[in-house]
């Protein structure tokens, strides 16, 4: 048994002696140590020591690089169908939400009124923040987009351009590491990665959300060592994608190895206001279709944050254009009869 975990104990030996003697792993030891993670080749002090050096020592571009490689090797993996617009994978942080009430679900909606697909990934409530999930939200509106396979998955994503992929669903090693997260009760370097990794094959609008500056600039250049050309990145609620209407939001822009940062005010466009607090999930289910009928607290929030991500990904010409655009389906019902085509797709879909 002790031969079992020797290999990931050279790893563990490598980051864990100390401030001044231990080192960062290459990219290749990374993919290899959270690969032997993954497939239970190490033991659980071992999973447990690693993760808790590796926080300490805060994991370099390259190492976050490596343990993209091992999710992309060992994980999910979802294509866009030939003629389908370049999608937006939107990265939020697994462990949810709890002060701020989530406005993301409403503006993936709206963008899929105008066919412009949407990839996200999440799980259920986990460590440490145990804040509501997107699967909750969605079932919230009566959309389930869980107990799907990944073949299965990829049949919605092609007919309907929404893809939620559901770590239970389809990616049960990754969840074997859950645990070990509420055991040593902080976050470990797996939740950045998570902000940044997606199973998707090929070209798309890679937007993910950060809390902390330092954050933003190794994201920036983990991806850069990923591969990715289209690159934005959100100063969200709670480390999310959502931008706030009770203060600017900084928002990073990242092509050809150049990143410039951006700074966005509501009030410039109208749309100030104050975030809503998270309460329960009755009470953003009912603002959340108040919103999508044009009313509510989480009106002026989704105006905002749709106007947005609507010039973004190219549906409008600039953000006041988006805005207008986002007015216009909400009043015209477009996003509720949207989400209804999921519900019932979802519903009566034989797969």
């Amino acid at each position: 048994m002790a031969h079992k975990y020797e290999e990931f104990k050279t790893y563990l030996k490598k980051i864990g002696s100390g401030e001044f003697t231990g080192k960062s792993l290459t990219r290749e030891e990374t993919k290899s140590a959270l690969e032997l993670m993954l497939k239970e080749r190490a033991s659980p002090a071992q999973i447990g020591g690693f993760m808790i050096a590796h926080r300490i020592r805060r994991p370099i571009p390259e190492e976050l690089a490596g343990m993209i490689d091992a999710y992309l090797e060992l994980g999910p993996k979802i294509r866009s169908p030939i003629n389908q617009r370049q999608p937006i994978f939107f990265g939020m942080p697994f462990d949810g939400r709890k002060k701020t009430a989530p406005i993301y679900p409403l503006t993936i909606l709206l963008l899929l009124t105008q066919k412009q697909p949407v990839m996200l990934h999440g799980g259920c409530p986990m460590p440490v923040k145990y804040g509501v999930t997107h699967n909750e939200l969605f079932k919230a509106l009566g959309l389930n987009l869980t107990n799907l396979s990944i073949t299965q998955l990829q049949n919605f994503f092609n007919h309907n351009d929404l893809a939620l992929i559901h770590q239970p669903d389809h990616f049960p090693l990754a969840e074997k590491l859950i645990p070990y997260r509420d055991q040593i009760g902080k976050r470990p370097p797996l939740a950045s990665m998570e902000l940044i990794w997606t199973c998707h094959q090929g070209k798309h609008l890679h937007i993910s959300g950060y809390v902390h500056s330092p954050t933003e600039e190794r994201h920036w250049k983990t991806l850069e060592l990923m591969g990715e050309e289209n690159i934005i990145t959100v100063k969200g609620l709670e480390g999310g994608v959502d931008l706030s209407i009770s203060r600017s939001t900084t928002i990073g822009l990242y092509r050809n190895q150049v990143g410039i940062r951006k700074v966005f005010h509501p009030k410039d466009y109208e749309c100030s206001g104050k975030d809503l607090k998270w309460s329960n999930i009755q009470d953003w289910q009912r603002f959340a279709k108040q919103a999508l009928n044009g009313e509510g607290p989480l009106i002026k929030a989704l105006e905002w944050n749709a106007g947005i991500y609507f010039y973004f990904s190219g549906l409008s010409t600039d953000i006041e254009h988006g805005i207008k655009k986002v007015k216009k389906i909400i009043h015209s019902r477009l996003a509720l009869k949207q989400l209804e085509k999921l519900i019932n797709w979802r519903e009566k879909k034989s797969y």
